[in-house]
């Protein structure tokens, strides 16, 4: 994997989480889930992307 695919992959993950934090604070606010629920799952999208990342970092050939 190149530094430019890194690149992109990082983007597209960061967008995906955006979305999927303003998704969970929309069913929220509409209390279809509490807000121990949707801290908990905040924080599992933040360890998952944290590990993707690394994950990502470690593909990266090195020049």
């Amino acid at each position: 994997m190149t530094h430019m695919q890194r690149l992109k992959y990082s983007i597209l993950i960061i967008v995906v989480m955006f979305v999927a934090m303003l998704g969970l604070s929309h069913l929220q606010k509409q209390g279809t889930i509490t807000e121990q629920t949707f801290q908990y799952l905040a924080i599992a999208i933040a360890v998952l992307v944290v590990v993707i990342n690394g994950v990502l970092r470690r593909k990266v050939k090195r020049s």
